[in-house]
């Protein structure tokens, strides 16, 4: 992006490691120089659609976005499920982590790619003013994802949100949307084998811009959260109360370059 979540941790020194993509059981290699119809639609349909940092999608954007992304490849992107990173039982060893790599960023948006190694874990976090597209190129993971309770308290310690997805995906699947306040705004990733999820963020993170990204932990509510939430909860929902904590000490990521089928910024 330079990701948010990235961002936060450079800040914080010592939680990004830059590497390079020819090293063991990372997720990238060059395997062709064209750009795929789908990655160059992909970028002129964000053009189109994140015009401006208080951008979110209308509908027809949405229903657009989602369709070039559902018929998304690996290859598309440069990656092949040959790769020793996405084999199976590939459990996490001393110094592989999670990776990101981004394609393309500009001031309105972002497209770029996570690989979490086999139960690698992308904490819980927030999108503060984003809408956000993930599909899941590769592998099975598990999504956690909440949105804040309209009255939640921002100053509170504790801050009721209710739970929007708590599930499994599994490759191929459709494209999950998040938006500013809803559709589970707060979530966590947790890979199941090793995945690939190519995210499209709009718009990027940035400090400067009050877009930083903060992290959470979940706690069960107790009797008085339950009473109180009882009086607008269905009968199938649940809540959580979310507490903001630092970047956990043993979330680390490495960033590579993209070395997959460059974007051309003049063809939109």
């Amino acid at each position: 992006m330079e990701i948010g979540l990235v961002d936060k941790g450079r800040e914080r020194v010592g939680y990004v490691r830059r590497t390079i993509a020819e090293k063991r059981n990372k997720p990238y290699r060059r395997v062709k120089r064209h750009v795929p119809k789908s990655l160059q639609q992909l970028f002129h349909s964000c053009k189109q659609t994140f015009k401006g940092p208080e951008t979110v999608p209308v509908t027809q954007d949405v229903h657009k976005l989602c369709h070039i992304l559902d018929n998304m490849k690996l290859e598309d992107v440069g990656l092949s499920r040959d790769l020793q990173f996405f084999k199976p039982g590939n459990i996490i060893k001393e110094n592989q982590r999670v990776i990101y790599t981004t394609a393309y960023q500009c001031d309105n948006f972002s497209v770029c790619m996570f690989f979490l190694p086999e139960r690698g874990v992308i904490p819980l976090h927030n999108h503060p003013g984003m809408t956000v597209f993930s599909k899941l190129l590769l592998g099975q993971m598990h999504v956690k994802s909440y949105d804040w309770l309209p009255d939640a308290s921002p100053n509170s310690k504790l801050r009721m949100a209710k739970l929007k997805a708590n599930k499994v995906l599994t490759s191929p699947c459709d494209t999950s949307v998040l938006y500013p306040t809803t559709g589970g705004n707060i979530h966590e990733f947790t890979a199941i084998t090793p995945c690939a999820v190519l995210d499209v963020i709009g718009p990027p993170y940035s400090k400067q811009h009050d877009r930083d990204c903060s992290y959470y932990r979940d706690f069960p509510c107790d009797d008085a959260d339950e009473k109180e939430i009882g009086k607008v909860k269905d009968e199938n929902d649940s809540y959580a109360l979310l507490e903001e904590i630092e970047m956990p000490q043993n979330y680390q990521m490495d960033g590579i370059q993209y070395l997959g089928p460059p974007i051309d910024e003049t063809v939109y």
